[in-house]
């Protein structure tokens, strides 16, 4: 997620300078055609071109609609998991404890047994990440692996839903609680909850990235966008020819004109096309690394350990 209050026009350039040059290039030859050649048969009337204009900003302006609302809904969804997270841990550490008293020699295993169950919720983090950016098989062994047992890490790295396996082990640990006494069944219903509600979330976001914006949207998005831009200088070359009095040369102003109104249509396309896919790691996505690494941050700290990762920082302005 790019964090800069202004974009740098370096990444503006990157993303528009293709288009930038067809457009200069393209209303540069029609003006040469009308003007030192004299083919006025390539001008149109202005009227259906400022109405194209019309329903092509309309459309493009529902496209970017619905990709940010994909883009906004994946954010929430993982605001909900750091919400839920420390839901989780909080009531781990005051709901699993034996009843009773408890003698020093089992508070050891006790830490022991949250520090279990937080760590494997902060694995199903990254593994929901990795899981949504398709980066399971590389980064597994470094960003999961550490937080679980080395044979329930080398099992799930194998499965096709990795996070969804945890979710399933965690919920077969609260059964095994009970069974030992170390739950209560009241508690391990609202344990449970939670796991319900990370369900909810992983769900949420597996839907999105498994559900492309509708192509018929995109793809005619694009279309319409050029279409207007290849007639918009054949309704304008005419305009500036006969109703701006400034000389001679007065026409070849047609050209910084329709390429800036064409280069405003394209640049409005493409916010909506770069906002479509939030979990693909690009500049403008969740920055779910950073969302993981603060949840791991606030449980280690819950679990009152000392030596805590940074914070991830933005690199080059974005914040992954």
């Amino acid at each position: 997620m790019y964090v800069r209050s202004n974009l740098r026009w370096g990444i503006v350039w990157r993303l528009t300078w293709r288009s930038l040059v067809i457009f200069t290039i393209y209303n540069t030859l029609v003006c040469f055609l009308y003007g030192p050649l004299d083919i006025h048969v390539l001008d149109i009337p202005w009227q259906p071109v400022a109405l194209l204009g019309t329903a092509v900003a309309f459309y493009i302006g529902f496209k970017s609609n619905g990709s940010y609302n994909r883009f906004w809904e994946g954010r929430q969804l993982w605001g909900s998991i750091v919400n839920v997270s420390r839901v989780w841990a909080i009531r781990v550490f005051d709901f699993v404890q034996p009843e009773g008293s408890v003698d020093p020699s089992a508070q050891a295993g006790m830490a022991a047994l949250h520090r279990r169950l937080a760590y494997r919720h902060v694995a199903w983090c990254n593994a929901l990440r990795l899981h949504l950016r398709r980066q399971t098989a590389e980064l597994w062994d470094a960003e999961v692996a550490p937080f679980l047992p080395p044979t329930e890490a080398a099992t799930a790295k194998n499965l096709s839903n990795p996070p969804t396996h945890l979710l399933r082990r965690q919920s077969s640990e609260l059964r095994e609680l009970v069974e030992q006494g170390l739950l209560t069944e009241f508690r391990q219903v609202a344990l449970a909850q939670t796991i319900q509600d990370l369900f909810n979330a992983q769900g949420g976001c597996e839907r999105i990235k498994n559900t492309p914006f509708p192509r018929q949207f995109a793809f005619f998005s694009f279309a319409f966008v050029w279409i207007f831009a290849a007639v918009l200088p054949l309704g304008l070359v005419e305009e500036f020819d006969h109703r701006i009095a400034l000389g001679q040369y007065h026409v070849w102003l047609m050209v910084p004109f329709s390429v800036l109104v064409s280069w405003v249509f394209n640049v409005i396309e493409l916010v909506g096309h770069t906002s479509e896919n939030p979990f693909e790691n690009d500049v403008h996505d969740v920055p779910m690394t950073s969302i993981c690494r603060s949840i791991e941050i606030d449980i280690r700290e819950l679990l009152q350990e000392t030596e805590l990762p940074a914070k991830v920082l933005p690199v080059n302005d974005v914040l992954y």
